[in-house]
């Protein structure tokens, strides 16, 4: 269904270009290349298990952990407009 002046082409377009944004963030944040033996940041030993089981791996978990908590920020927005999540 057509909303507004919009064709439902058009609505699909935002649907999907929003998913593909969420997609190339996730890639984005991967680690890539050779894991690093010591963590980037506080320089304890990453395991061996975490090593392989992750390539390209260059935090331990805990300041993993942090830097997921300082770069997830809400990137997406409601296309929809709809008036229950406008008085949220």
């Amino acid at each position: 269904m057509a909303v507004g002046w919009s064709s439902d082409e058009a609505v699909q377009k935002q649907i999907d270009a929003t998913v593909e944004s969420a997609v190339q963030l996730a890639k984005s944040r991967l680690p890539d290349g050779e894991s690093l033996t010591h963590c980037e940041e506080c320089e304890v030993e990453i395991p061996e298990a975490r090593r392989r089981a992750m390539p390209g791996v260059r935090y331990c978990v805990r300041c993993q952990s942090e830097r997921e908590k300082r770069l997830k920020t809400f990137e997406f927005y409601n296309r929809r407009g709809s008036k229950d999540s406008q008085l949220k």
